[in-house]
Parts: C-alpha cells; structure tokens; sequence
C-alpha cells in the first residue's frame, strides 16, 4: 500500500532537514494518512478510503465527498476513488433524467 492520499493524490515528499549551525540532512516528510469511513450521499452508502488529514478539511469544505470528487481531477484520484467518481456520475444523471 502506497503512502498517498486516494482523493488529493498527496505522496511523500523528500528535503532537507537544516539544525541551526545549518547542516542538511535529507529526509522524508510523510502525508498524515488516516483511514476514514467517508458516506456518499447520492450512492447511499459508506466508503473506507485512506485520506490525508488535510484533504478530510477540503472534503468537509466542498459540502461533503460526491461534491469533492465531482469537482476533483481524474489525474489526482486513485483508481479507487475513480471508480466511486464514475458511480456517483452514474447515479446523479440517472437521477436528473428521471426527474
């Protein structure tokens, strides 16, 4: 399991630690990935995702994950969260057709 977030495409980054008499040491920075249960409301269902704690705010800004992933790049999603992309779409056009 790859360190990147599933929705933001957010991975590991790599720099430089500097101390204060200015010495660089190279170092990993890690993404804060949480595990979450995520609830699609045009699927009617939960979704386990692996997220950073980051992209939950962006989530939670944009009104919620079919907001989010309908607004997100297909680029930055993993196939995982593609696929539930692809259902939402599904389900929100079947929904305006009918209506």
């Amino acid at each position: 399991m790859s360190r990147r977030c599933e929705l933001s495409g957010i991975a590991v980054q790599s720099g430089n630690t500097v101390s204060h008499s200015n010495i660089k040491t190279r170092a990993r920075f890690l993404p804060n990935l949480c595990n979450v249960t995520l609830i699609s409301d045009a699927l009617q269902r939960s979704v386990r995702l692996r997220v950073a704690a980051a992209c939950l705010r962006s989530v939670e800004h944009r009104g919620g994950l079919d907001a989010y992933l309908i607004k997100a790049k297909d680029t930055e999603l993993s196939q995982n969260a593609r696929e539930l992309k692809r259902q939402i779409l599904k389900k929100r056009d079947a929904a305006a057709v009918a209506a």
